[in-house]
C-alpha cells in the first residue's frame, strides 16, 4: 500500500503540469480572440505613435514566443503581473480586493446546498418508493436543471420587487459602514460587534446564496439518498434495529456517517466549482466578486489580469481538491493502493 505521505506528494506533483497546461491555454487563447488591450486603453482616436509606444511599454510588440517565456518566468517568481487597463495595479492586489466577496458567497451557497441535500436525501432514503421519495427525486432533477439567472430573476421579482423582503443586487447598503478586516462582511461585522452591518450583509447575501444553493442541492439529494439506501441494507443496521436503538439515532449516528464518504468527495468538488463558477450568480445579482471581475477583464482583453486570475483559480481548486483527497484517503485507506 502506498503511504499517505507519498500519496500527498504525488497529488502535489500532478498539480504542477495541470496549472502549466491551463496557463498555456489561457495565454494563447486570449491572444487569438479578437480585440486589442491597447485600443481598449487609449481608444480608437489615439495617434499611431501613442499606440505603438504603449504597445512597447506593455511588451506586446515582442514575438509571441518571447511574451510566453517572459510570462512563465514571471509566474515562476510568484509574480502575477500588473493590470494592462487600470493604472497598472498588481493583479494580486485586484484579486484580493474581489476574492472575499466570492468566498463569502461560496461558503453560504455551499452551506445552503448541503443542508437541503442532506435533509431531502435522508428523508427520501427512509421512504423508498413512496410519493415523497418520487417527489424529492423529481425535485433534485429539476433543481440541478434550473438556469441560475432564471431562478435568480424569479427570486428577485418575487422576494425583492413584489414583496420587498430582500435587496435584489449589490453586497451591502451604501449607508451601512462595515470595517474591512478579512473582506468577509459577515465575519468582519461579528469581529467589530457591528450588528447593523451583519444584518445588512446577511440580507444582501440571502438571495444569491439561495439561488446557487438550490441549484446545487439536487446533486446532494440524489447522492445522499443512494448512499443511505446502500448503508441501510447492511447487516449492522439490522443488528442495531434488533437491539432496539431508536431509528433516528441509527440514521444520524450510524447510517449517515457511513454514507458520508462519497458525499464528502462531492462536497469538495462542488466547493471548487462554486469558487470557480459563480459568474452567472454574481452577474445576476451584481455581486462584486471574482466572476464579474473576470468577465469584465475578458471584455477589455486585459491579458495579464485574466491569466493571473486563472492561475489563482487553478491553484485554489487544486488545493481544495488535494485537501478533499487527503481527508478521503485518511478515512478510506483503500484508495491509496
Amino acid at each position: 500500500m502506498v503511504s499517505l505521505r507519498v500519496y500527498i506528494l504525488t497529488r502535489v506533483l500532478l498539480t504542477i503540469p495541470m496549472v502549466f497546461i491551463l496557463l498555456s491555454l489561457v495565454f494563447f487563447v486570449m491572444r487569438i480572440l479578437p480585440g486589442d488591450p491597447v485600443i481598449a486603453i487609449v481608444g480608437m482616436k489615439a495617434s499611431p505613435e501613442h499606440i505603438e509606444r504603449l504597445r512597447h511599454e506593455l511588451g506586446l510588440d515582442k514575438p509571441l514566443w518571447r511574451q510566453y517565456i517572459d510570462y512563465i518566468a514571471m509566474i515562476m517568481r510568484g509574480d502575477l503581473g500588473r493590470s494592462m487597463i487600470w493604472g497598472k495595479r498588481p493583479v494580486s492586489t485586484e484579486i484580493w480586493d474581489r476574492f472575499p466577496a466570492t468566498l463569502e458567497l461560496t461558503i453560504c451557497a455551499f452551506t445552503v446546498s448541503v443542508l437541503i441535500g442532506l435533509v431531502t436525501g435522508v428523508f427520501a432514503s427512509t421512504k423508498p418508493g413512496t410519493k415523497a421519495d418520487v417527489g424529492l427525486r423529481l425535485f433534485s432533477i429539476v433543481a440541478y436543471s434550473l438556469f441560475i439567472p432564471l431562478l435568480g430573476m424569479l427570486l428577485q421579482f418575487t422576494l425583492g420587487v413584489k414583496l420587498k423582503l430582500l435587496p435584489v443586487a449589490g453586497r451591502k447598503s451604501p449607508l451601512v459602514q462595515i470595517d474591512r478586516i478579512t473582506g468577509l462582511y459577515l465575519l468582519d461585522s461579528l469581529l467589530t460587534l457591528n450588528l447593523v452591518g451583519f444584518v445588512d450583509a446577511l440580507r444582501y447575501l440571502l438571495l444569491p446564496s439561495i439561488t446557487l444553493g438550490v441549484v446545487l442541492s439536487g446533486v446532494y439529494t440524489r447522492l445522499v439518498r443512494s448512499s443511505m439506501l446502500e448503508v441501510l441494507r447492511e447487516d449492522f443496521i439490522r443488528a442495531l434495529r434488533a437491539r432496539g436503538i431508536p431509528e433516528g439515532q441509527i440514521l444520524l449516528r450510524h447510517a449517515l456517517k457511513n454514507a458520508f464518504i462519497p458525499v464528502l468527495t462531492m462536497m469538495g468538488l462542488q466547493f471548487s466549482l462554486l469558487l470557480a463558477g459563480a459568474i452567472l450568480t454574481e452577474t445576476t445579482f451584481s455581486w462584486p466578486g471574482m466572476g464579474t471581475f473576470l468577465l469584465e477583464r475578458i471584455e477589455y482583453r486585459d491579458y495579464t489580469t485574466v491569466q493571473g486570475t486563472i492561475v489563482f483559480y487553478a491553484l485554489l481548486v487544486a488545493m481544495v481538491s488535494l485537501i478533499v483527497d487527503i481527508i478521503y484517503a485518511y478515512i478510506d485507506p483503500r484508495i491509496r493502493y
